[in-house]
């Protein structure tokens, strides 16, 4: 997922897309313990994709906390 793609979202919906890639990890985990995980760059992906949101979310939070400053 693309960063530019992140910025389009709501917040809400990045934080159900964040809860859903939580989840996605731990079964990708599960299947890796198991030995049954087909593409093994996938939970590196994942990773990157739930940094991506949470960077996001924070560069919003931190933009909201700098207009209240002001204000």
């Amino acid at each position: 997922m693309k960063a530019s793609d992140i910025r389009a979202m709501s917040d809400e919906e990045i934080l159900r897309r964040l809860e859903e890639a939580h989840h996605e990890l731990m079964n990708l985990r599960f299947q890796a313990s198991f030995g049954q995980l087909k593409d093994t760059n996938r939970p590196r992906a994942l990773r990157k994709d739930i940094a991506r949101m949470r960077t996001i979310l924070r560069e919003r939070e931190l933009a909201a906390w700098e207009a209240e400053e002001e204000a």
